[in-house]
């Protein structure tokens, strides 16, 4: 079986990322998506020994949306994962689409050291690893 170059997470994944206050409202977190076009928030620390929280669209749709709850009324901590799975930049791309699939997500924060420097997904792994 042949495999081709060895890709990174590094190599895929958009530097570019949002943070949003896990007190901010949902209806917060949606307009700084649709002003940010982006599905993607990530979730700021509250200290020095927390994790990092990921808020995605579909975090909203289901809890928010689909359980017509009031996005003014309902605050980003309510609905985000954490701790959000992290990914090393280092991985092999391979790896990263592995772990997504047993965890069932869709897309993960880079993290290098303790620091974020991106986000990747699937589409991101598939379209910018796979036709290189």
């Amino acid at each position: 079986m042949t495999h081709g170059p060895l890709v990174r997470v590094r190599d895929v994944m958009k530097p570019d990322f949002d943070v949003v206050d896990g007190m901010a409202t949902v209806a917060d977190a949606l307009k700084a998506m649709r002003h940010l076009e982006t599905k993607t928030l990530i979730v700021r620390k509250r200290h020095e020994n927390d994790e990092w929280g990921i808020l995605m669209v579909s975090d909203i749709a289901r809890k928010v949306l689909a359980q017509d709850r009031a996005p003014d009324r309902v605050n980003v901590y309510e609905v985000m994962t954490k701790p959000a799975l992290t990914v090393h930049p280092e991985m092999d791309i391979r790896y990263c689409a592995r772990l997504f699939a047993r965890f069932s997500i869709t897309r993960a924060p880079v993290v290098d050291g303790r620091e974020i420097i991106g986000t990747v997904s699937l589409a991101d792994l598939v379209f910018k690893g796979m036709l290189r």
